[in-house]
């Protein structure tokens, strides 16, 4: 058996070691929306072989079926026309009859503009490359060569793809996974550099905005050195990042060596400027916590199913924490603003009921069918991976400050997931790693806090928590009367969990006529903020366009708000090494 496979194993390195895949893309008219990719495959000679278009895009857990907009694929051999056959959502079959070079055409229609999709038109044409190039499984390991040719007006390229050429716009990656990592940006975009961490940073601004670019440099600058300093070295020499400048925004998305940014076009302003700050700490500092920090699951990657891992809460929340964190080591916090942030995660988390329903490690599970496909019971039922998980870091670095005696902090962490796991091993790591690694970094065994809070749904001990920091939690409770509902136009977008319309009998698309008999307009708090607890109230609706009314009593709004104070000014070792700057 061992001979056979061996003779296996020589034969397709064989068959593989002349092959060759490259792609041209071009736009010859934007304004209609569609790319026109041609792929040709060389050196590979089959009876025939199968390409497929990626369901999904890294960084963003949900099918997406990319072949849907993938449009007129056909082969070629020397103008020869060869048969093609889909098989399957995302896969073609191409009858080579064991041609040497195989010319693949076929066109993409691309109009969603957001960082994890494609978008053309006559303004500019952006993609992200799980969108947009098929692939042949058993290829996906050698060099891949990318050749754009824009639309004849756009001057610019920008993407973190090396060239390979001192002319045209030709690039290489080393294989499929690093070409479809490397999103490009395409048009007459305004470009700056700035160094920092000894990395250039190159950065394309897409539309018209408030920016100041040399602000911009200094800033950005400030935020990619706090986040190297997390780790003590930065895996780039060059680095790339992609804004896009709209009226509505999307946020980011991480890549190896760059990241797409979609914001407001007027959030540089003073109000909105350490949002903005936040984002690029938080999609900057996945360069290493996910792109190389990483469970074992994302990565290599499977395009055509669901990759599954229970460690979101890391990859995201731990990130979440570290883009506000690292704003105050900057110095774009102080260190009241730095507690309400915090103190604000916590309050998100701890009145929102999915909280008791759906532990971190489910929400992270189940990402691929809850996160991005939320309805009107999500807020009832599931919990964010993203706010939950910083809750998590944060209760994590004080618990390893206090355990070390100050000596270590969650930087110690991501440290040694980064060298023993991605330098070291070069490999991903499972849940048990992930515990054993902080039972190795905190010295505390670290069985019982999983099954609470990760597995579990108990509640921190935010009291002893902070109070290793010497901070003072301070809680209150809203007593109020409450109708528990959320409306637009008078029409109930969600109903609270165990509040006075959850147990009334209220539901979701149900339109308020008049409470008490008076008419309704959108504004509940006007009808009930002379009602006791325990009052009742009538309210008509109008349900499937049937009239009805409904009576039930008004319970209490139930919600704990938390409050993170000092008494005095003196710091404590724990105090000092959470929040120095």
């Amino acid at each position: 058996m061992r001979k056979i496979l061996f003779i296996i194993s020589i034969t397709l390195s064989s068959l593989l070691s002349g092959a060759n895949i490259s792609y041209e893309v071009s736009m010859s008219q934007p304004h209609t929306h569609y790319y026109e990719i041609t792929m040709k495959v060389e050196g590979y000679q089959k009876e025939y072989f199968d390409i497929q278009m990626p369901v999904w895009s890294p960084g963003s857990y949900l099918i997406r079926e990319f072949a849907k907009s993938v449009e007129d694929v056909g082969a070629t051999f020397n103008k020869k026309l060869l048969k093609t056959e889909k098989i399957n959502k995302n896969t073609w079959r191409i009858y080579a009859e064991n041609a040497k070079n195989v010319s693949i055409t076929y066109k993409i229609y691309a109009f969603e503009l957001s960082v994890r999709t494609s978008f053309l038109d006559a303004s500019h044409g952006y993609f992200n490359g799980t969108s947009m190039f098929m692939f042949i499984d058993e290829l996906k390991n050698i060099p891949h060569q990318l050749t754009i040719i824009p639309f004849k007006e756009w001057k610019k390229v920008s993407t973190s793809l090396p060239k390979t050429a001192a002319k045209g716009f030709q690039y290489e990656a080393p294989n499929y996974d690093i070409l479809v990592d490397c999103p490009v940006e395409i048009g007459n975009h305004e470009t700056f550099d700035f160094t920092s961490a000894g990395v250039v940073h190159h950065v394309a601004m897409y539309g018209k905005g408030n920016y100041n670019i040399e602000q911009l440099k200094v800033d950005m600058a400030k935020v990619t050195q706090a986040c190297t300093d997390v780790f003590g070295e930065n895996p780039n020499k060059e680095y790339t990042f992609i804004i896009h400048n709209l009226t509505q925004g999307s946020g980011g998305l991480e890549h190896l060596s760059s990241t797409t940014l979609q914001v407001n076009r007027w959030t540089y302003n003073e109000n909105n400027y350490k949002g903005f700050l936040s984002l690029v700490a938080h999609e900057y500092f996945h360069l290493w916590n996910v792109k190389r920090i990483r469970p074992e699951t994302l990565g290599p990657f499977d395009y055509n199913n669901e990759n599954y891992t229970n460690l979101l809460w890391v990859m995201e929340g731990f990130t979440s924490y570290y883009d506000e964190l690292l704003l105050y080591r900057a110095g774009f916090y102080d260190e009241d603003e730095i507690l309400r942030k915090f103190t604000g995660s916590i309050n998100s988390i701890e009145n929102q009921p999915g909280n008791k329903v759906q532990p971190v490690a489910h929400s992270s599970f189940d990402a691929w069918i809850k996160a991005y496909r939320r309805n009107e019971n999500s807020y009832n039922t599931t919990i964010s991976y993203y706010t939950k998980g910083s809750v998590i870091a944060n209760m994590l670095d004080l618990t390893i400050i206090h355990s070390t005696k100050g000596k270590k902090n969650l930087d110690h962490l991501m440290q040694y997931l980064y060298n023993e796991y991605y330098k070291k091993q070069d490999r991903g790591f499972t849940d048990a790693e992930m515990q054993l690694a902080i039972e190795k970094v905190s010295g505390l065994k670290m069985t019982d806090f999983f099954e609470k809070y990760i597995n579990g749904t108990q509640t921190f001990d935010y009291k002893t928590i902070f109070g290793y920091a010497d901070f003072s939690v301070r809680t209150t409770s809203d007593k109020n009367p409450d109708f528990g509902a959320s409306l637009s136009n008078n029409t109930v977008n969600t109903v609270y969990r165990n509040s006075s319309a959850y147990d009334g009998g209220i539901n979701v698309n149900d339109e308020i006529l008049a409470i008490d008999g008076f008419r309704f307009s959108n504004n509940m708090d006007e009808f009930i903020e002379n009602k006791q607890l325990g009052d009742s109230i009538s309210v008509l609706l109008s349900r499937d366009n049937i009239i009805q009314t409904l009576h039930f009593p008004l319970k209490e709004r139930g919600n704990t708000r938390y409050f993170i104070f000092k008494d005095g000014e003196e710091k404590n070792v724990v105090h000092q090494k959470w929040l120095h700057q």
